[in-house]
């Protein structure tokens, strides 16, 4: 049996698309189990950039099972879109497996998502407004629609019927929206649901049966640990477990079939939206690493807030999700930049706090403890082996791993396949 979990160990964007497609270039079966279309992987091969945002990374490999697992949320028109540009790119995605209890994202979930984030003003939250958090409420409730009720058609009619003359008062008279035209919004999905039914099945038997018979499993995440919505930076967050734990129970496993976790990090920090951010530069340090480091959001577009690498962040991660080792990337971004740091810990009135704290409210009082770390000059973007890298890089990265007290399984020093170091 071999499955490995492989999550963000910060707080997204941390580059676990191309790690993916190494891990699926050796995965007979590739699964993603949690979040929506609000998440990206950008993955560059034979000279091209695709980017993704629900299927999972495996799908350039026309010999590799891809799973879309019961925890995501699914936008079928935008999982069409997704579906025909790779089609149009060439690519067979006869590989592809829906689960049958993946909850559906409806136009009123992304009407109240956009609507309730202009109603917060200044409190707002971030989201990308394609209605992710408003589906999984729906879910939560137990008044949601998924994939199986999607493909019957009368009881996808009833279901939404009820829930867009719900909806719809909450869109009229809470929001001042307008409302949800439910026959047309009928119409629509399900002409959906015919381009969508060959992919949908049980995939919890699938991913069963594949385990069982010693296939090669690969979980990949979306986003990362602190946008758990748990253990995360609470209430900036996504809205399901990007952790190890939400692996096992978006795919329909249990945790004993899980043999590694593999966590992914940058070299530094990055994150999007609001909330505290302790090691954030705001100095022209940090957005030269956001230019060079291309830190802009795969799905929308946004600027990422940039600052030094936070071991604190990265323990926590190691820690609640069990990692057995660590991958970093985009340590070439950090040549030339000069000397550099690590947070090791926070201060907070005159303590010393090791531990990522729960309350937000903590968090924004904590200042870094940094440690400063001679930097190199050179490119390293041809590097194949560690012994090659400058000292000070290996000395970076062996600090990482000293900190964390896990081991760095590989180093990115660029975006493409080949850009990576086996540590």
């Amino acid at each position: 049996m071999s499955a490995t979990v492989l999550i963000g160990a910060q707080w997204g964007d941390e580059g676990k698309g191309k790690v993916t497609d190494i891990l699926a270039q050796q995965s007979q079966v590739v699964v993603r189990s949690q979040g929506g279309n609000n998440a990206g992987h950008t993955i560059e091969a034979n000279g091209n950039v695709y980017k993704l945002h629900l299927l999972p990374s495996g799908i350039l490999n026309p010999q590799t099972l891809c799973i879309i697992g019961n925890g995501v949320v699914i936008d079928p028109k935008a999982l069409l879109v997704e579906i025909n540009k790779m089609k149009d790119s060439g690519f067979s995605v006869s590989n592809l497996k829906i689960d049958a209890r993946a909850h559906v994202i409806m136009p009123y979930h992304i009407q109240i998502d956009e609507l309730s984030e202009l109603q917060r003003g200044d409190s707002e939250i971030g989201t990308t407004k394609r209605g992710i958090g408003p589906c999984y409420a729906d879910k939560s409730q137990r008044c949601g629609i998924r994939m199986c009720d999607l493909l019957d058609g009368s009881l996808f009619e009833t279901k939404a019927r009820e829930n867009i003359s719900l909806k719809n008062k909450m869109i009229t008279h809470v929001y001042g929206g307008s409302p949800i035209d439910a026959d047309a919004v009928i119409a629509e999905y399900k002409s959906f649901a015919k381009e969508l039914a060959s992919y949908v099945d049980d995939t919890t038997v699938l991913l069963h049966e594949a385990i069982k018979a010693q296939k090669r499993v690969l979980f990949e995440g979306a986003q990362g640990t602190l946008l758990d919505i748990d253990l995360g930076t609470y209430p900036y967050v996504t809205s399901s477990h990007p952790t190890s734990g939400g692996a096992c129970v978006g795919a329909g496993i249990g945790p004993t079939y899980i043999d590694s976790c593999i966590g992914v990090a940058k070299a530094y920090t990055t994150r999007v939206g609001k909330g505290p951010f302790p090691t954030e530069l705001f100095d022209k340090t940090g957005e030269d690493i956001r230019q060079k480091g291309n830190e802009f959001g795969t799905t929308t577009g946004r600027p990422r807030r940039c600052g030094w690498l936070d071991a604190v962040i990265l323990k926590y991660s190691v820690r609640t999700s069990g990692l057995t080792k660590l991958t970093v990337n985009k340590l070439d971004t950090l040549s030339g930049v000069g000397d550099l740091k690590i947070c090791t810990a926070y201060e907070k009135d005159g303590k010393v706090i090791t531990e990522f704290p729960a309350s937000l409210s903590e968090l924004e009082q904590c200042a870094p403890i940094y440690e400063s770390m001679e930097g190199w000059d050179e490119d390293i973007t041809d590097v194949k082996s560690f012994a090659d890298l400058p000292v000070a890089a290996q000395r970076y990265i062996e600090k990482i791993e000293q900190l964390c007290c896990v081991p760095v399984w590989m180093v990115g020093v660029g975006p493409k396949r080949n850009q990576n170091i086996i540590k």
